[in-house]
């Protein structure tokens, strides 16, 4: 065990947040903390660092063993550069290799026994260097930050010219290169792409210390959560497993919740009809026997009433007006900022009752192409064509639909004014605003809950081809649920670009891979992407493909000789070092032959004196050759 929670509890004000949570992490375990938003997922991270105190009970971790923890918004310095940020993890490594450095120009200059404590010194400093793998700092880094998405051509750029997003990268692969004993990720996907968010899975997959992460990316807690701690109404549990396991045992406890305060209901009602009709006697033992009831009510430990699920509440969103069966159509669309050119000639089509996900890299040009089609940009050339009775509504990422002195009854009623009071009521119920939240003011809403109020008034327009730019960001899991029953159940034409693999798996009918400068047309979900998108990319864009092996085949070729460079570096440290050895111990007996030259037993035995002179000769030859061979191995 390396970290352990035990009774721990947590309020602010009268608000509980955490109570008597216990629970604990194994050595290399991997798990994810899920809960909705504001449940106090973040704040049970901040209480295992030590930056909130724990109203009650304790946090242990194993003493001697390091924790690392990435938060929401990271503090960099900003006129460092990118790579500088990453090296100074290792420091102590490159401090050390400049020591090195330093040592073998200073060994120039000496010798003796000067020399020789100074190859000892090297020769301890030098196996360290190399049991911490100190050869690949610079590729390890390297490949860090290729894996979080970010070009070799950036590598130098100054933090303080970056987004917010890439700045969090910076600071997860800090982090990752720290390699701590714990991990601590708070939604460590935000801000990556698929490829990038597939590259952290395989490294924390393979990461030899434990994590414990924050996410709300159902796909990525499947691939490398073992242990679920699910936070509830200021409960912890804990669920062995990854989200799937967890879904399906939470829904199992879930009914059983359900069925037995239900029962204990029942049977309050029945023993309190008991009681009053027994009262109703008005004789003395019926109302003993009344009596006796009331004290076993007393004393029952009376089950609390389950949280209500939300997202039980299912609406079919269909658009007042069907559109033509042909909804979209591109053809020959490019577009390209100064210096960046982002696609050229891109052709697709988009029919009626379609369920589109456009995926790709960070900066590929995904929301460029939203943002074509809704007139928000003018492309370099190419056409694009809605169809009969077309009539779009977009959701981007700032929610600029929105009116923030308004309540969330008043922007539904006003934007839909055909709809009664309970059927706006009904609506915002299905996007999880219940009782006295419908009063709130949409500029007291938090980020998440904008966007799902954004997406409900989308939901109710008059709109037949919804164009959705990353939906999911900043969703919980249980809103994400719901916006995923509203797509599916929508009879319109949905387009979206989105990161979220489940959500896309859940809700697509097709997939359009913007890669290489084109669109590479998937039909199927993300699970059919998976299986074909190696084929279909060396179809759709065989000369793209063909350069992207070029681009693979030289990164392993690069790779091979880093490792042919190290092996090299490795052999020729380990030849100075037996140069060393070898040098130390002649020169050793060298100096023992001097001490028996002068004893007279020695001096005045003629044959052993000749022999030890003869052994002395051979030894300053031999030193000749050792230290030439030595300032050759040093040059290299």
């Amino acid at each position: 065990m390396i970290l352990s929670c035990q009774n721990i509890a947590k309020a602010f004000g009268t608000e509980e947040i955490i109570r008597n949570a216990s629970f604990h992490l194994e050595e290399h375990e991997k798990a994810a903390i899920v809960g909705i938003n504001g449940a106090g997922k973040t704040t049970l991270l901040k209480l295992i660092i030590g930056e909130l105190s724990p109203d009650q009970g304790e946090v242990i971790i194993t003493r001697g063993k390091s924790l690392g923890y990435l938060e929401q918004h990271q503090k960099t310095d900003e006129n460092a550069t990118i790579r500088s940020v990453l090296l100074e993890e290792k420091k102590s490594l490159l401090d050390m290799e400049q020591r090195l450095r330093a040592m073998e120009e200073e060994m120039k200059h000496l010798s003796g026994e000067k020399l020789q404590d100074l190859m000892v010194s090297y020769n301890r400093i030098s196996t360290e260097f190399e049991r911490q793998n100190g050869y690949s700092v610079q590729s390890e880094v390297t490949g860090v930050l290729k894996g979080l998405g970010f070009d070799e051509k950036d590598f130098d750029r100054q933090v303080r010219t970056l987004s917010g997003g890439q700045k969090t990268r910076v600071a997860l692969g800090r982090l990752l290169l720290s390699a701590p004993d714990i991990l601590l990720l708070d939604e460590p996907v935000n801000h990556l792409d698929l490829a990038s968010i597939t590259w952290l899975e395989n490294y924390l997959l393979n990461y030899k210390g434990a994590v414990l992460v924050v996410a709300h990316d159902r796909y990525f807690l499947n691939r490398i959560a073992t242990k679920i701690f699910e936070v509830e109404n200021g409960v912890v549990t804990v669920f062995t497993g990854n989200y799937s396991d967890y879904a399906q045992k939470k829904a199992m406890m879930r009914e059983i919740q359900w069925k037995s305060y239900l029962n204990q209901q029942q049977e309050i009602r029945h023993q309190e009809a008991v009681i009053t009709k027994l009262r109703s006697f008005n004789r003395e033992k019926s109302i003993r026997r009344a009596e006796s009831r009331e004290k076993m009510l007393e004393k029952m430990d009376v089950i609390e009433k389950p949280a209500e699920l939300n997202d039980e509440m299912r609406l079919a969103f269909s658009p007042a007006v069907v559109s033509g069966s042909d909804v979209l159509t591109v053809e020959g669309l490019s577009k390209s900022f100064p210096g960046k050119p982002l696609f050229s000639d891109l052709d697709f089509t988009i029919r009626r009752g379609e369920k589109v996900a456009i995926i790709g890299d960070n900066g590929t040009g995904k929301t460029t192409i939203l943002k074509l089609i809704n007139g928000l940009l003018s492309p370099d050339s190419g056409t694009i064509l809605t169809g009969s009775r077309v009539m779009i509504g977009y959701y981007d990422q700032e929610q600029q639909g929105l009116h923030m002195e308004k309540t969330l009854m008043e922007e539904i009623s006003d934007a839909c004014p055909s709809m009664t009071n309970t059927q706006v009521r009904n609506l915002l119920a299905a996007f999880l605003f219940i009782g006295d939240d419908v009063f709130k003011r949409v500029k007291d809403l938090s980020g998440g809950e904008r966007g799902r109020l954004a997406l409900a008034k989308l939901m109710r327009s008059n709109a037949n081809f919804l164009i959705l730019d990353e939906p999911t960001n900043h969703l919980d899991i249980t809103s994400k649920e719901i916006l995923e029953e509203a797509v599916r159940s929508y009879t319109g034409t949905v387009l979206y670009v989105s990161h979220d693999r489940y959500f896309i798996n859940q809700t697509a009918t097709r997939i359009l891979e913007l890669k290489h400068r084109t669109l590479i047309n998937y039909i199927g979900n993300y699970d059919y992407y998976l299986e074909k998108a190696d084929v279909l990319g060396s179809l759709y864009a065989p000369q793209q493909e063909a350069e992207a092996d070029a681009v693979r085949s030289t990164s392993r070729d690069s790779w091979a000789r880093k490792k042919e460079e190290q092996a090299r570096e490795r052999k020729r440290q380990n030849d100075i070092r037996k140069t060393e050895e070898r040098i130390t111990a002649l020169e050793e007996r060298d100096k023992e032959i001097d001490g028996l030259l002068v004893l007279e037993e020695v001096f005045t035995d003629a044959a052993r004196c000749t022999s030890l002179s003869r052994e002395k000769a051979e030894i300053l030859e031999e030193l000749e050759a050792l230290y030439a061979r030595w300032e050759e191995l040093s040059e290299e």
